[in-house]
């Protein structure tokens, strides 16, 4: 049956993707998380959506290892990331959390193959089987006829494509997704998200959205508002399934 994979997951007692526990988080006298917490299965997808202030991405960047929080816990398929040095909140970026930003974030030296590239050049990955990673994803993105291009020669939709192949070019278990479709026109955001949520489904990624779109909630199967740096309420879109994991398998794992 569609979408029993997570529940299944659930009942096992197989290991989150994600959990977030009691983080609260202070910049100077100003608290900007009060206490959130919530858990992500594998193959899930959550929406983080509130006002501007209401902490969304700085619980974004303490989930993604790039803030720490003063108290509370984030763990990564079962591993705590709050209490791990520089070097090991590196190898879990490297190796089970992607990211893809507003603003893209390619490296504009590089072309949109050698963005794709990158991360697995960072792990060791043998040539040979980093062309066949890169193939299958930016086949899959559709922007394989643009490989040899610069970011400065792609628009706006194609460096988001990039970037999301990027992401899970080396099989995370784990997509953090800041504002995506911000910085994009109405039909390439649609696009963008319309591939999030496919490639969800196809390799079982667990995805966690930041967004002040309520529409590109859409693709989630729970929404998580935030208020001044609590959790508001949540609820649910059972009609938002993940299909398990297929098409593109081969990416599901760094081998």
């Amino acid at each position: 049956m569609a979408g029993c994979g997570i529940l299944e997951k659930r009942e096992a007692g197989g290991e989150w993707a994600l959990e977030v526990v009691d983080v609260r988080k202070s910049y100077g006298e100003r608290p900007v998380l009060r206490g959130v917490g919530f858990r992500l299965a594998r193959g899930e997808r959550v929406a983080l959506v509130g006002p501007s202030g209401s902490g969304k991405t700085t619980l974004l960047n303490c989930i993604g290892g790039v803030d720490r929080p003063d108290s509370g816990h984030v763990r990564v398929l079962g591993e705590e990331i709050t209490t791990m040095d520089a070097d090991g909140l590196a190898a879990v970026r490297r190796t089970r959390v992607g990211t893809v930003f507003q603003f893209f974030h390619l490296l504009p030296t590089l072309t949109a193959r050698e963005n794709v590239e990158f991360p697995l050049r960072l792990l060791g990955m043998p040539e040979a089987r980093r062309r066949e990673r890169v193939d299958l994803l930016m086949g899959r993105v559709g922007v394989a006829h643009r490989s040899g291009a610069l970011p400065s020669e792609l628009s706006g939709g194609e460096m988001q494509r990039v970037a999301i192949a990027r992401s899970l070019v080396h099989g995370p278990s784990l997509l953090l997704a800041d504002e995506p479709t911000g910085n994009l026109d109405s039909a390439n955001g649609e696009n963008v998200l319309n591939l999030l949520e496919e490639l969800g489904n196809e390799t079982g990624t667990a995805l966690v959205l930041v967004t002040h779109s309520l529409a590109a909630t859409r693709v989630c199967h729970r929404v998580i508002h935030l208020r001044d740096g609590a959790v508001e309420r949540e609820e649910s879109r059972p009609g938002t399934v993940a299909r398990g994991v297929a098409g593109v398998a081969g990416v599901a794992g760094v081998v």
